[in-house]
């Protein structure tokens, strides 16, 4: 049960979905075509937008089976784009030195 009280300390501490970017969860964005439920030939769409693990992408997955099993709609097309919105850091050199005035530290 050691990581379970170590995740749970991360979460008093940090933001969640900085968490899960941390663990490799990109923002993920997917547009749904879909055809209305009383008139088949016009196309309506959907945004659906979280933190997902790519390429399986779960969380979309789970929804898309929901919205399968539970919606009238018929899904015509889904669009999904993701990103990662942490990287690893660029460091670069700075030959660079800031002095401040004695006066303005407290």
């Amino acid at each position: 049960m050691q990581n379970g009280v170590v995740l749970t300390m991360f979460y008093d501490d940090i933001d969640r979905d900085f968490y899960l970017q941390l663990r490799g969860y990109h923002m993920t964005t997917a547009e749904i075509l879909y055809r209305m439920p009383d008139h088949q030939h016009l196309l309506q769409i959907y945004v659906w937008q979280g933190f997902d693990l790519p390429p399986e992408f779960p969380r979309l997955t789970g929804f898309l089976d929901f919205w399968r099993r539970e919606l009238e709609g018929p899904l015509f097309k889904v669009t999904v784009t993701s990103s990662g919105l942490i990287g690893p850091a660029t460091i670069r050199q700075v030959n660079a030195e800031l002095v401040l005035p004695r006066n303005t530290l407290h």
